[in-house]
């Protein structure tokens, strides 16, 4: 097997996990849900979340890909014989996910094509469901692929593929580097500029105005808990074989504190760009804020066309950096998201850097293309639904509960950080570990599991849930087994 790769440096893993942390979800679910639960107020549970949760996990899977110089799979095989499912587990919900992420970053790259001269016209609504994607009428209305979305999807997946295989150095770090600076400035001038625009004032007044009775309702502690979780890429393999491929002598602790603070520093700036210019954009209407004010596709590709084209000038450049911070923003999270897939085949198969690239983007690819039918949305939703509330949060839990429980891992494990690290792990990094973080989790995946059953997620007929989510689920589960089994059998051999 070829050599293991190595990060150049250390500012280049600091700048690639906070690249992958930084996510479309910062820009497009974050100001909602702080809008929607508390305001202001939320702050409070989101910064205990991710004390308690959040960072102890991160600093977690940092220790098991350093002290194990390996894949998801391996790594949680060396801590446990009978633990390599949960590897596999992680790695095919990474798969799964990046395979509609490399869509949504194809939307982004219409838009920021569109965004020259506000193409998208002034119904923006019926421009992007029935002109862009063409939305089928029913949830079985595959119809045919579309170009205007195929094209885009292959340019983003030819950039993706090129740089996944120059490798973790000269591929992911390069990126990163280059990336992240500009996607930092672009945020910061959307910022500025949607503060000082006409009713800026009135969104942020909405957003962080705090309603502290909002605190004694448990969902919003819920939702603290899983925006942390999901924000700070943890809990499928991408930090744990990111660190995997740090030199022996490396601060863990600072750079996760560094990567999980900097990732809520970008959150909270981004709220404040996105509401500033929602109340401007109510102002412009006469309308209240929480008529505009709404989260993901919605928002991107709906709403803030809306306030683009309100602009009093500059439309166009706006636009484009919105869309390009969406961009850049989703690209090097997905970059993080194929690479515990392509670590964990390449182990798996002994196979080179060049061949399991080839064989992961394939795949992922042929999978993807289902989201560029004029069904694609439908399903991306369901698949996005179910592998970010159960996949994840079911690794999250089985990743806790192994570690703390059944290998008993957690002193071995802050020895193994506390020798290298600055900052030093205590006792409240057990006790996180042991007892809040799966109790949150499992509290969190009840409830969810309660609401799925007592109405259809987003109204969608059960027989599509059943054959789109539940299916999904159940193909990670026996994937999981089936590498597992696949390891066990050649070994006997």
């Amino acid at each position: 097997m070829e050599q293991r790769d190595r990060w150049a440096s250390k500012a280049g893993f600091i700048l690639a996990a906070i690249g992958s942390a930084i996510g479309l979800g910062n820009i497009w679910r974050y100001p909602y849900v702080v809008y929607e639960n508390g305001g202001g107020a939320f702050l409070i549970p989101y910064f205990i979340a991710l004390l308690t949760a959040g960072i102890p996990i991160l600093l977690m899977e940092y220790v098991i890909g350093h002290k194990y110089k390996a894949s998801a799979p391996v790594g949680f095989r060396k801590i446990h014989r009978g633990a390599e499912w949960i590897g596999w587990w992680q790695v095919i919900v990474a798969f799964f996910v990046v395979t509609y992420y490399m869509a949504i970053l194809g939307w982004a790259l219409s838009y920021t094509y569109y965004s020259f001269g506000t193409k998208w016209g002034e119904n923006t609504e019926a421009f992007f469901f029935n002109h862009y994607l063409s939305l089928s009428e029913d949830f079985w209305g595959f119809g045919s692929i579309q170009w205007k979305v195929l094209i885009p999807f292959l340019i983003v997946w030819a950039v993706t593929y090129w740089i996944m295989q120059r490798g973790v150095s000269r591929g992911i770090e390069v990126a990163n580097k280059i990336l992240m600076p500009i996607l930092i400035g672009m945020l910061l001038i959307m910022t500025i500029r949607g503060v000082t625009l006409p009713g800026a004032a009135q969104g942020l007044n909405v957003l962080l105005t705090p309603d502290f009775a909002a605190l004694a309702d448990p969902k919003v502690w819920v939702q603290a808990y899983g925006h942390v979780f999901f924000s700070l890429s943890i809990a499928f393999a991408i930090m744990l074989t990111y660190s995997s491929y740090l030199p022996e002598k490396t601060d863990l602790t600072n750079s996760g504190l560094i990567a999980g603070l900097a990732n809520s520093g970008f959150e909270f700036m981004a709220a404040i760009g996105v509401f500033a210019t929602l109340g401007f954009l109510a102002a412009a209407q006469g309308i209240a804020v929480d008529e505009v004010a709404t989260a993901g596709v919605g928002l991107a590709f709906v709403v803030y066309p809306q306030v683009i084209n309100a602009f009093p000038f500059w439309n166009s450049l706006f636009g484009v950096l919105f869309f390009g911070s969406l961009l850049f923003s989703g690209f090097t999270s997905a970059i993080s998201i194929l690479e515990p897939v392509v670590a964990g085949v390449r182990e798996k198969f002994n196979l080179s850097r060049k061949s399991a690239v080839n064989w992961v983007c394939g795949f992922a690819f042929l999978v993807g293309l289902v989201y560029t039918t004029s069904g694609g949305l439908r399903y991306l939703d369901v698949v996005d639904h179910f592998t970010n509330q159960y996949g994840i949060v079911l690794g999250g839990v089985f990743e806790v509960i192994l570690i703390a429980w059944v290998a008993k891992k957690l002193d071995e494990f802050r020895e193994h950080a506390n020798g290298i690290s600055y900052v030093r792990l205590g006792s409240w990094w057990d006790i996180c570990l042991r007892w809040i973080t799966p109790v949150l989790l499992s509290g969190m995946l009840l409830m969810t599991l309660l609401d799925e059953f007592s109405q259809p997620y987003e109204g969608y007929p059960h027989s599509g849930l059943i054959a789109f989510g539940w299916c999904v689920l159940g193909i990670i589960m026996v994937g999981a087994l089936y590498f597992t089994k696949f390891r066990q059998e050649r070994g006997n051999a």
